[in-house]
């Protein structure tokens, strides 16, 4: 029997994303429209003034109108937490402040809070961590220690203690995550679970342990006190749980008495990417479908849902009942109102390139967001008006050039942008014409809409020079020229076979089939991918990604999984080298970096490390690798090997107008990897000092 799904017509009638934007009952309480904040690791708690920055983190999501927040994870019990620092609801490591915190931040609002309960299990970067049995993770630097028959029982009670705290500390719900390779996942799971007792073996040995959990839970909090819980719809991993399985372990959830089904995919150490750009929007509509085809309960699809329309779209097509972003409201708090208002695009849209947010996590730079530096530091991006409304020239129309003007804009400058070429976007334009980043379109769709809302005067095909900057009186100046390829000196550089980066992306000059790329950081992964595919601005498919990471549409093999990722055929014969010695892509972002590294080598393209470059002549590239040479036969060299500044405006400003304020941001500032993070933070917080 399915959930009446039935919602009142004026709503109908009158939303610009009806189903998205009305109401739900769950339980005992009344969802205000469809739209949840998924649980996400922000690591505020281990920020300075964490209790004001987690109030303010949440408090802007709620006043953006999202429905319900899912709190990031915290432990039943002290052996389940990350790490020594990580908080659990019992033990010396509860932290009731953190909490209030958390639940008054939704006060007065229509905003429900939901806490996570999460076990880490053999994820956990403990020496003492736990899980089913002991088998180690590749992805985790300790081997756990197999829980006891006792010790399963006594963390059941923990989960139901736990529950029934967070409803006495006012959380509004609990969300209990059985997914994504954490300890009740390790349960459900064979590969992870060759236990002998009543939590082991068959299936429900194997479903049990969360069964028994959801019971518990039920018991300890009453009928009206909502449980969410979250199944790994798609384990991704050889020896994950099969379809069948996972669809009578869903319609046994609901029995046991969870009100909500939300949709996991993927363990963390699977090799099919989950939520990075490559992943089509909605690619795993199909799972949460599935789930939902066989319960009553709703069904919270997640994952790769960052449009009102796509989700819109999955409400209606019969997908999922709800849908939880996280990234997204990272992105723009404002989400649901932008969507409410039928403007999406004003919706800073979340690109899913992880730069900030998880690889900000896992380096323990904290967590923000790229296109939203004020994420997670509301309290240190606050704007005010300025003391006098000044005129300001900013000199380069690029990400850091364009967040300055639109941010200082909007406080009540008067700001006149130049840009030397005839659009906007400056290397924004380069990223856009990599396969698979078609997601960077919306960025530049933000920037731009943000710049005709703010009046910002846009003087495009113009290089000012100091004399017009100063003639036309202006009170300061924001320098936002960015960068240029840095040139090598090697014997042969010049020849025509050798482009730089901007040649190829920007220029569409013609490139051979037998190419040599120097330099392997950021560029040189992306130029990679241009070259292998050379199809860009379409967005991917979940046929073609199925295809690609030998996914099973069906859900009906273990895992999800119907064999290793194939083997692709090259476009071209490509070769990727790099001075330091040593594996090549170490810089990228550690939650995508692996995806580039993985496809080099399903495109067979060769890499070398340690390469001393010595000419370029008709043959291709010479080169000495630990003193011998090598000739690497190219038809096209690109060289990738890092940017210097373009700033000569700085100083010739200074001389001649030393009274005049000049700011230098971006890559006109710092010629590193093409970092848009660095930029646009740099670029926002200049503007909210001005």
């Amino acid at each position: 029997m399915r959930l009446n799904r039935s919602f009142a017509f004026d709503v109908l009638m009158t939303s610009p994303y009806p189903r998205l934007l009305s109401p739900l009952k769950i339980a005992g309480l009344t969802l205000a429209n469809r739209v949840v904040m998924g649980a996400m690791h922000t690591a505020i708690d281990i920020m300075d003034r964490p209790y004001e920055r987690i109030h303010a983190f949440y408090r802007a999501r709620a006043e953006g109108g999202v429905a319900m927040i899912i709190s990031g994870g915290v432990s039943p019990n002290m052996e389940g937490r990350f790490d020594e620092h990580s908080s659990s609801m019992l033990g010396a490591a509860s932290d009731r402040g953190w909490h209030r915190a958390i639940v008054n931040s939704v006060r007065d609002t229509p905003t429900l809070m939901c806490l996570q309960l999460l076990h880490a299990g053999r994820y956990a970067k403990l020496a003492d961590c736990v899980a089913p049995s002991s088998i180690k993770s590749r992805i985790s630097r300790h081997t756990p220690r197999a829980l006891r028959t006792e010790e399963i029982w006594r963390t059941v009670d923990d989960y139901a203690r736990s529950a029934e705290i967070a409803q006495e500390l006012g959380y509004h719900s609990v969300e209990i995550m059985g997914s994504e390779g954490y300890l009740i996942n390790e349960f459900s799971a064979p590969v992870t679970n060759n236990r002998c007792d009543e939590f082991g073996g068959s299936f429900e040995g194997r479903t049990r342990f969360p069964l028994e959990i959801i019971t518990a839970v039920r018991r300890r909090v009453g009928k009206d006190f909502p449980i969410i819980y979250r199944i790994s719809a798609l384990d991704l991993v050889e020896g994950g749980m099969a379809g069948a399985e996972t669809l009578e372990f869903a319609r046994l959830i609901e029995q046991a008495g969870a009100d909500v089904i939300n949709i996991g995919v993927g363990w963390h150490e699977s090799t099919v990417p989950t939520i990075a750009h490559v992943v089509p929007r909605a690619g795993w509509a199909f799972a949460a479908r599935r789930i939902r085809e066989v319960v009553s309960v709703p069904v919270m699809a997640s994952n790769r849902i960052n449009d009102p329309q796509v989700a819109e779209n999955m409400l209606v097509t019969g997908d999922a009942d709800l849908v939880a972003m996280a990234r997204p409201l990272l992105a723009d708090p404002e989400f649901v109102r932008k969507a409410m208002a039928g403007e999406p695009q004003r919706i800073n849209t979340c690109i899913a390139c992880n730069q900030a947010c998880l690889d900000g996590y896992f380096t323990k730079r904290g967590v923000s967001c790229l296109v939203n530096p004020r994420a997670c530091r509301e309290i240190e991006f606050v704007a005010k008006p300025p003391g006098s409304n000044k005129r300001i020239a900013v000199v380069g129309g690029g990400a850091a050039g364009m967040n300055f003007a639109f941010n200082a804009a909007e406080r009540g400058h008067a700001v006149t942008l130049f840009e030397a070429s005839k659009v906007l976007g400056g290397q924004l334009l380069m990223a856009r014409a990599i396969p698979g980043k078609t997601e960077f379109d919306e960025m530049l769709r933000y920037f731009s809409q943000r710049i005709e809302d703010t009046g910002v005067t846009v003087r495009l095909d113009q290089a000012p020079a100091a004399e017009q900057l100063v003639a036309e009186g202006y009170d300061e100046v924001v320098i936002a020229t960015g960068v240029r390829p840095r040139q090598l000196h090697i014997p042969g550089i010049d020849h025509p076979k050798v482009l730089d980066y901007v040649d190829v992306l920007s220029r569409n000059r013609n490139v051979g089939q037998r190419v040599a790329v120097i330099g392997a950081g950021g560029i040189g992964f992306d130029m990679v991918e241009y070259l292998l595919d050379g199809v860009s601005h379409v967005p991917p498919k979940i046929t073609d990604f199925a295809t690609e990471y030998s996914l099973d549409l069906s859900l009906s093999s273990p895992g999800g999984l119907v064999g290793a990722a194939i083997r692709e055929v090259p476009k071209r014969h490509v070769t990727l080298l790099q001075r330091k010695p040593g594996a090549l892509g170490t810089s990228l972002g550690v939650s995508t970096g692996w995806i580039l590294r993985d496809k080099l080598i399903r495109f067979g393209v060769a890499t070398i490390g340690g390469a001393s470059y010595e000419r370029i002549d008709d043959e291709g590239l010479h080169i000495l690798v630990d003193g011998v040479p090598r000739l690497i036969c190219a038809d096209t060299v690109i060289v990738c090997a890092g940017q210097e500044s373009v700033n000569g405006l700085v100083s010739k400003l200074r001389s001649i107008a030393p009274n005049i304020p000049v700011h230098v941001i971006g890559g006109a500032d710092v010629a590193g990897e093409l970092d848009a993070r660095r930029a646009i933070d740099q670029a926002t917080r200049l503007a909210l000092e001005v």
